[in-house]
């Protein structure tokens, strides 16, 4: 068996070969197994991983403590579907004990499950039907957040549904503003506040790369959504776990009224929460309220047991001080490689997640990243990966750092990319 010939049997039975369609790659690859920092396909070719599953892996693949809670789950109790368990009701303990402004939590199996929940949620508590959203951020597969994530320049300040399909109603009835842009925000809830049921936000848009908010930005959201009545939606789908146990908010000192969580949660496990302030959270079905909620598969007792496990790893602080020490390594290596070949690139980043933008300048909002070189920074990625270094070849996408990457896996990455800098200042004119 080789990547190629079972990659074709894939495109025989699946669309593209491929189960979600930002998976697809420029050379396919078979993966047979992973363990820790480590990626290996089917051909027997071995990778350093930073693309960790677009996140969730925080603490590396198959983890020993979470397969073995996952293991001792699937001994006791498998999907029952009526009631509630231990495992739940502590993971929901959990949520609520690290996320600053969580009163109570519900469990999900995916993010796009909760950016759903949360504004109809959002909808029935305020009677209104307008979502605000904001340019380069992503918030699931539904339609109505999906749009205007990586944009063509000509469709910035338009609407840019991302999907064919997609209900008209969804699309009008969503407001997208640009990141960071206080004025623009102040000016639209001016004359449509009262309008809006909801704001949505990635506290840092991740989904085109690491774009960090201004303080006085989000102190504005704030401030704006209580004058005018409306719920703030914190997705830290991406941020959540994997820049803290109490999410990014914690780090601005910013309580949204919904957050929902995901991805490193779990460490792979699919297991999403969304989690908020109680009077919110009961308006829901599941407690009598007039909100439907369900899922056959809400609270999998393998997903929680996986997040149990994940939240215990993290809980000493010992797993983010290493990843953000590694962070900081690889940011300021590749700066320093980028800097020293006279190459445009600015390292971007936060924590365990780097950015190498082909491009000079201030990253305030997606606009900005207009300027980045796509076809240098796909062609960087790409390279990478040629040298066992797996970078999704996407450009802006992040990388990510787990727990099981260690100062040597950072050396032999910044050897990797000034090789593939250098090769591509001489083969391909990079500068």
């Amino acid at each position: 068996m080789t990547n190629a010939s079972l990659f074709q049997r894939a495109t025989a039975v699946t669309p593209g070969g491929v189960n979600s369609g930002i998976r697809g790659l420029p050379d396919p690859i078979v993966w047979e197994r992973a363990e820790g920092a480590h990626l290996y396909d089917v051909n027997g070719d071995s990778y350093l991983d930073y693309h960790a599953a677009f996140g969730p892996i925080i603490l590396g693949h198959n983890h020993p403590a979470v397969n073995a809670a996952v293991a001792q789950a699937m001994t006791r109790v498998d999907l029952i579907g009526a009631g509630t368990t231990e495992l739940e009701i502590r993971l929901a303990e959990k949520v609520v004990e690290h996320l600053p402004s969580a009163e109570m939590a519900l469990i999900f199996a995916s993010g796009t499950e909760t950016t759903y929940l949360a504004q109809r949620l959002a909808r029935a508590v305020t009677g209104r039907v307008k979502l605000v959203k904001f340019q380069g951020c992503f918030h699931g597969w539904h339609d109505y957040l999906l749009m205007n994530i990586i944009s063509a320049p000509e469709k910035i300040g338009q609407k840019d549904p991302a999907s064919a399909g997609m209900l008209p109603e969804a699309i009008e009835n969503t407001i997208v503003l640009p990141f960071n842009d206080t004025e623009a925000l102040a000016r639209t809830l001016s004359t449509q506040g009262h309008e809006i049921a909801a704001i949505i936000l990635e506290p840092i848009p991740h989904n085109i790369g690491c774009v960090l908010p201004q303080l006085e930005f989000v102190q504005t959201l704030r401030r704006l959504c209580d004058e005018h009545g409306i719920i703030l939606i914190f997705d830290e789908v991406i941020t959540g776990f994997r820049h803290g146990l109490g999410g990014y908010q914690e780090k601005l000192g910013i309580l949204p009224d919904l957050t929902t969580l995901a991805k490193a949660i779990a460490n792979g496990y699919p297991c999403a929460v969304l989690a908020g302030r109680e009077e919110l959270m009961m308006r829901f079905s599941s407690a009598g309220g007039d909100v439907f909620v369900g899922g056959t598969y809400n609270g999998h007792p393998v997903a929680t047991a996986a997040a149990l496990a994940t939240i215990a790893a993290l809980e000493d602080g010992s797993i983010h001080e290493h990843i953000f020490r590694l962070g900081d390594r690889a940011r300021r290596g590749l700066q320093e490689i980028a800097d020293r070949l006279d190459i445009d690139v600015t390292v971007a980043g936060y924590g365990s997640v780097f950015v190498p933008y082909f491009m000079s300048g201030a990253i305030t909002r997606y606009a900005d990243l207009l300027r980045n070189n796509t076809e240098a920074d796909t062609r960087f990625r790409t390279e990478m990966t040629k040298r066992g270094i797996f970078m999704l070849p996407l450009a802006m996408k992040r990388n990510h750092i787990s727990a099981a990457h260690t100062d040597a896996d950072i050396d032999r990455t910044l050897n990797a990319a000034e090789d593939a800098l250098k090769m591509m200042i001489r083969d391909h004119g990079l500068r």
